[in-house]
């Protein structure tokens, strides 16, 4: 069971290295989108949001303290999804549609999260990780 474990680690972590690396390539073009969903210190946030996903992603890839890497994580998705795919503000149906598929998505991964945090911190070793959990549930 742990290698299925450390599978879907694997497959669950490369999609906030991934990115994260978009976050340091393009930080320009993702500052400019984030300017105009009204965050203020837009380079700032993008390159804050793209260090919690390297950080969260790597801690739960390598299980180096996959719980503090998990909430990481989850602290990073739903300020996220609250500002950036504000659905219920759109008017065009289709930008308005294309919000709520981003905003769900962020709230489903940030709850795979809060799961995952809740695995590492309850059980010692969970799917070959390097350290045990930095919190003890």
């Amino acid at each position: 069971m742990d290698v299925v474990v450390l599978i879907g680690r694997v497959l669950f972590a490369l999609l906030f290295l991934a990115s994260a690396l978009g976050h340091f390539t393009q930080t320009e073009a993702m500052a400019g989108y984030a300017r105009s969903k009204g965050v203020p210190m837009a380079k700032a946030a993008v390159f804050g949001s793209g260090a919690l996903f390297l950080l969260g992603g790597l801690s739960v890839l390598l299980g180096i303290w996959a719980d503090l890497g998990s909430l990481l994580l989850v602290v990073a998705l739903l300020p996220t999804a609250a500002v950036m795919h504000r659905f219920w503000q759109e008017s065009d149906p289709q930008t308005r549609q294309g919000e709520m598929i981003h905003f769900n998505k962020d709230v489903a991964l940030a709850g795979a999260a809060l799961m995952l945090f809740a695995f590492f911190a309850h059980v010692d070793e969970l799917g070959l990780t390097i350290t045990g959990p930095l919190f003890d549930l």
